[in-house]
């Protein structure tokens, strides 16, 4: 009983400090936001020259467009009754500015530039990079976890062992891998190195060995095949592991930068993250739009990790049973 006051306060603790630490890794997305639907600037008649809240020092780390709409309300309220303007009028033009304002960025990032093609290029490479590495690293994992044969754990470690290479020191053998090809400048030198990945072949042997044996035996018994066992039993079984793996690989397609700059020069092939990175050498785009750019690349793995959340928690507890 003396111990339950000490939990509890420890548990409090624990809860304060994961808060905390949860609000200081969610500022930064938050300031990313924030600062895209910022008003660029404004002048009210009163004002010598404009005030730009974007690059407001100190920073504003809110919209500024409700707020601005507020702080003048008394003042037409004030206009209004000495007959000078109409509230409805003010309201109308005061709320038709800062809509237009505020997401001005997005739209220029849709009508003046690629951004919606390279939106569509990031999201066609990733799906199709994600599916290939869920199909081909599940196979593998499959193999290495329940098929005994001679050389296996061999082959594992030897897998594993690539892990240490850094990426960087493969690139100059892929580049002219990619270049006797003929693939430069396609869509296929980013998709083909990409469709299968050694931590994804870790991930999914770990998590195969929570599938018992006995399940797949009694699909063999009912007469299925190894491929039928696989697609109908295995990977049914395997959904967690796969939401896990697919939310890695996802996220890392999506923000590839390095490999994407290097093998395409071909601004209607770009990706999201490559365009950006143009607009902001070229000087085409105000810190404005850079986080607007910023904030649509980050909306759609936003979008899949809420979808996938739970799979990806229980696919991260399972995958660490033990051989």
């Amino acid at each position: 009983m003396k111990n339950k006051p000490i939990k509890s306060i420890n548990k409090i603790i624990t809860y304060i400090l994961l808060t905390v630490f949860a609000i200081i890794s969610l500022l930064p997305l938050y300031w990313v936001f924030s600062t895209s639907l910022q008003l660029s600037s404004y002048q009210s008649q009163d004002m010598e020259r404009p005030v730009s809240y974007v690059n407001a020092n100190p920073p504003k780390m809110y919209p500024m467009g409700i707020p601005l709409y507020f702080e003048h309300w008394s003042e037409a309220r004030e206009a209004a009754k000495a007959g000078d303007i109409e509230l409805e009028t003010y309201h109308r033009d005061m709320m038709s500015y800062i809509i237009e304002d505020t997401f001005s960025s997005f739209v220029n990032l849709f009508t003046k530039q690629d951004v919606g093609k390279w939106f569509f290029n990031s999201i066609y490479i990733a799906v199709i990079v994600t599916f290939g590495i869920l199909l081909f690293d599940s196979m593998a994992g499959y193999v290495l976890a329940k098929k005994k044969f001679p050389g296996r754990n061999l082959i594992f470690w030897v897998i594993i062992s690539t892990m240490m290479i850094p990426g960087q020191v493969t690139l100059v053998p892929l580049f002219f891998m990619v270049g006797k090809l003929e693939l430069m400048n396609t869509h296929w030198a980013l998709i083909l190195p990409d469709l299968a990945m050694v931590f994804g072949v870790f991930l999914m042997r770990q998590f195969m060995y929570s599938i018992p044996d006995e399940l797949l035996e009694a699909a063999r018994m009912d007469g299925a095949s190894e491929w039928k066992t696989y697609w109908t039993v295995v990977l049914p079984l395997a959904k967690p592991g796969l939401a896990a793996l697919g939310i890695f690989t996802f996220m890392s397609v999506w923000n590839s930068f390095l490999w994407p700059i290097i093998v395409l020069n071909n601004e209607a092939l770009y990706t999201l993250p490559v365009g950006l990175k143009t607009l902001q050498d070229a000087n085409l785009a105000s810190f404005k739009l850079l986080m607007s750019g910023a904030a649509i690349t980050a909306i759609p793995m936003i979008i899949v990790f809420i979808l996938f959340q739970r799979h990806f928690v229980k696919g991260l507890t399972i995958g660490g049973v033990k051989e």
